[in-house]
């Protein structure tokens, strides 16, 4: 898909984000966790394991895994795969980094409503 076609949405800078850590987007479909790695990569999925619907977004971040703070499930944030889990899922959404600052793609952030 060419990037250049593609609408992003700022969601502001990248230090507003903790290393190894995450927040909350709330978009009208419902709410975005957004990640940042040790290493300054950013991660988009939705805020909701689930398992038991506990906020991703407060969860521990490893790597490019997150782990649900309320039953320590691990998913994978470039694909939003549980590890060792029977079905799950989570979707993800591009993320990207320009000049300090996160963009969200507009167009999958609206395609989850």
């Amino acid at each position: 898909m060419n990037m250049a076609s593609e609408t992003w949405i700022d969601i502001g800078p990248l230090a507003d984000i903790p290393r190894e850590g995450g927040r909350v987007v709330r978009t009208a479909a419902g709410c975005v966790a957004v990640f940042r790695t040790a290493t300054d990569e950013v991660f988009a999925m939705d805020d909701r394991c689930p398992h038991k619907g506990g906020p991703l977004s407060e969860g521990i971040v490893h790597g490019r895994q997150v782990t649900c703070p309320l039953h320590n499930w691990v998913f994978d944030m470039t694909t939003g795969l549980a590890q060792g889990a029977d079905e799950g899922r989570v979707a993800t959404f591009a993320a990207r980094l320009d000049n300090g600052r996160v963009l969200l793609n507009a167009g999958e952030l609206l395609g989850r409503a």
